[in-house]
This record gives structure tokens, sequence and C-alpha cells, in this order.
């Protein structure tokens, strides 16, 4: 009863968040303000937004791509039409139950495939490790070459920059506590953080030790500049917005990979975060929301669009197994 209530509760929060922060931001808006919204759909040029989903599609057949790389050492191997389709249907059913994707992936390998379940599971993690450092190397990257703003954002705030610093090194004094804690407990609870973070560590070094591990590192790059470029490209659809950098606009693709990753696919909180982000950069709230729409429904469009058509050709391509 419990898990049934709380996978309830994270699919139903994010989506009232969502819900509220549309209700929220619109309510806002004047008659006037609602016209021009309306003028800058109608005004953006699509060619860019075109291109940004190619980008976006390009990422997923690279993604499928690198799977096998991870596979092979197993002494499996999925054709690849087979891995685009499971990873088109992972993305499209995380919009409904998030990290549902991940397990979908990998029935749908099990069963036109044969690759057991826990293996092809086991390489998806895997796969999440490495995404996961390099979003982290994206968010050090965008926090460098803004750092001038966000000091300045900071000191026009009346922030005090002396207790960030000394916060943040308190911080680390406490994760360095906790790892002691954890190298030394024989709790349960102490022993099980301390396994994950064994298996993450022993993740990362099975990449490096695979047969085909440069080629792995050159999709995972590949995958995460068109993650970029479908975002930075979108820039150009507006003339309010043409004048950003791409520094920038590296830091707007942070906020909103932040929004994609705890929530329904960004659904709601996406357009709002970056609406309120890109006002840094003198882009109007307006200009910025219909930006935020535009993207993020681009976006969604490409998954939506894959996901559904992967779902009618997966049967029909394994018909004969």
């Amino acid at each position: 009863m419990k898990k049934k209530l709380s996978k309830i509760i994270q699919i139903v929060l994010p989506l009232a968040l969502g819900l509220f922060l549309i209700w929220y931001t619109y309510t806002k808006f004047t008659p006037e303000q609602l016209d021009q919204l309306k003028d800058n759909f109608l005004k953006a040029d699509y060619l860019y937004i075109w291109i940004s989903m190619i980008f976006g599609a390009l990422s997923h057949f690279s993604r499928a791509y690198r799977w096998n790389y991870l596979l092979e050492p197993l002494g499996h191997r999925a054709r690849l039409a087979n891995s685009f389709m499971a990873v088109s249907i992972g993305y499209l059913l995380n919009f409904a139950i998030p990290r549902s994707g991940e397990v979908s992936r990998a029935l749908v390998i099990t069963k036109y495939d044969n690759v057991p379940f826990e293996k092809a599971f086991g390489t998806i993690v895997a796969e999440r490790i490495a995404d996961l450092f390099i979003s982290v190397c994206i968010l050090f990257i965008a926090l460098s070459l803004q750092f001038d703003t966000l000091w300045g954002l900071m000191d026009t705030h009346h922030i005090n920059t002396g207790k960030l610093i000394l916060l943040g090194i308190a911080g680390i004094l406490v994760m360095l506590l906790f790892w002691i804690y954890l190298k030394r407990t024989r709790s349960a609870f102490g022993i099980r953080i301390r396994n994950f973070v064994h298996g993450l560590k022993d993740g990362i070094l099975s990449i490096l030790s695979m047969k085909k591990k440069w080629a792995f590192i050159g999709h995972t790059l590949f995958i995460w500049i068109m993650y970029v470029l479908m975002f930075y490209i979108c820039i150009f659809a507006f003339p309010e917005t043409k004048a950003i950098t791409f520094s920038q606009a590296l830091s707007l693709f942070v906020v909103g990979s932040f929004t994609i990753a705890f929530t329904n696919g960004g659904f709601g909180t996406y357009p709002f975060l970056i609406a309120e982000a890109i006002l840094l950069y003198g882009v109007d709230y307006t200009v910025g929301t219909s930006f935020g729409w535009i993207v993020w429904l681009s976006q969604t469009a490409v998954i939506v669009f894959l996901g559904l058509v992967s779902f009618l050709l997966l049967p029909w391509y394994n018909r004969t197994r």
C-alpha cells in the first residue's frame, strides 16, 4: 500500500506542480501580454526549431548505438532498430512515470533480443553514470563561464558571498565526515549507501576498461553536444534572443535540464524557469515564456512522435521472432 501511494505521489506531484506554474504564470499576464505571446509564436523562425528537432532525433539514435558497446562485453548484442525503438519508448514513458523508461528499455531488449533483464538494466545504469558525469561537467563549465553574471546578481540582491563561501566549506566538511562514517559504519543503511557508491565507482571503471571505450566516450560526447545544440539553435528563432551568447545559452540549458530531470519531462516547470532565468540577459518575460514553451514543445514533439511510432513498429518489425 505504501509503495503504491509513493508511486502515485511521484506521478501526481510533479504534474500538479507543472499545472500550478502554468496557472500562476498566465494569471500574471495582462490581455496585451497574452496577445504578445501569440505574436511571439507566430513570428518565430521555425526553421531553427526543425533543426533543433533533428538534433534531438540524432541524440536518440546515438544513444541506441552506444548501448551495444555495453552489451557486447556481456556476450549480447541488440539489433540497432530494436535499441532505437526501446530508447524512444523509454523517453515517452518517462513523461508519464519518471524513471520508468529505464525499466521499459530493458524489457524491450529482453523480449525481442533475448538479453537477460538484469544485464540489460545494468548497462542502462552504467549509461546513466556516464551521462551524470557529463552533465556535472557542463554544470561547472556553465558556472565558470557565467561567474561574473552570477557574482553581479548576488551583489545586486545584497547576498552575502562570504556566508555562501563558508556554507560551501561547511558542506564539503559534512560530506567528508559522512564518507568517513560510511567507511566505518556497520548499520544496514550505511552499508546500503556505501555499496551504492561503490557500484557507481565500478560502473565508471567498467566504462574505462571496456574494449571500445573510445567509441563509447565519443558517442557520449556526441549525445550531449546534440542536447546543447538542440537548445542553442532555438536562440536564433526569436529576434530578441539572438544576442544571447553561447555561454549564456549554456547556463539556460543547465536550468532547463534540472526541470526535466526532476519532473515529468519538465511539464510546466521548464517554460517557467527558462523565462525567469532569461530575464538575467535582458530578454522580456513574455518573449522568455514563448521561447521556453517553443523549446519544450519541440523537444516533447520529438519524444512523443518517435515513442508512438516505436510502439506501433516494434511488434511489426519483430513479427518473425
